[in-house]
Order: C-alpha cells, then structure tokens, then sequence
C-alpha cells in the first residue's frame, strides 16, 4: 500500500482548514487564536512613546514578522483607542525580510486629552490585523 506523500497530507489539512472556516463563530474565534499561535501575525515587540511640543506624539513601534515571501510581510501598524478610533496609522511599503525585528517611527499623532490609554497593533499584507499588541498608558498629567 502506498503512503500518501507530504504534500497530499498538507492538502488534505488544508482543505479541512477551509470546511472549518465557514462554521459557527465559535470555530472562527477558534480558527482565529490558532492562527495567532502559529505566528502568521507580526507582533509588536516594543513601543516608545515621546510628547511633542505642540502636544502631539511621537511612536516608535519595533514589530517582529514572519517572511515567507516578498507577497507576505508586516505592511502597516497602528495606534488605535478602546473605542477602535484610529489615532495614527504607519505603513510600510516594503518587506523587512533582513532586518528583523525592526523599528519604525511615526510622529504627529493626536490623541484627544480624554484618552488613557491606546493599542498599538500591526497588520500582515495578507492575513490583516493580529498578532501581539501592546498597550501604552498615556501620561496623566498632560
């Protein structure tokens, strides 16, 4: 009897990944945290946070990604609100296949007084938003 070869297994895998994908959202969620553990997901690894003069901040993001093609990389990350309000958004307009992880900076963003606290994310070409985040209080006596 012949054994099925790695690419037919990878296959078949893969097609019962896909009958999954239209289940309940209960699977999705399920779907969803896998993939994060997989690491197809950049990570924010680090955030460093300045005031500006003029009242607004400085971010300088460091974001470990996965590569496995020019097709697939951390193309963008944002600053965003509990409220999902997107305060700043950097994209990266190409991969960083051998510089990882890598920093990048993003000044000018305006967060209303009101706001404690934001998210910063990063976002896959492909797979969109996702990965690790990291959470920044915001100075309180601003």
């Amino acid at each position: 009897m012949r054994r099925p070869s790695w690419s037919t297994v990878v296959l078949i895998v893969g097609l019962t990944s896909l009958s999954c994908a239209q289940g309940s959202d209960e699977q999705q969620s399920s779907i969803t945290e896998n993939a994060k553990e997989a690491g197809i997901y950049p990570d924010v690894i680090a955030v460093e946070t300045q005031r500006i003069a003029d009242g607004s901040y400085r971010f300088d993001v460091t974001i470990s990604s996965p590569y496995d093609s020019p097709e697939r990389y951390a193309d963008a990350w944002r600053v965003a609100g509990s409220d999902g309000a997107e305060y700043g958004l950097r994209v990266l307009l190409h991969d960083h296949a051998n510089e990882q992880p890598f920093t990048r900076s993003l000044s000018g963003i305006e967060i209303p007084d009101d706001v404690d606290s934001v998210t910063v994310q990063a976002r896959d070409l492909v797979n969109g938003w996702g990965g690790k985040t990291i959470e920044v209080e915001l100075d309180a006596d601003r």
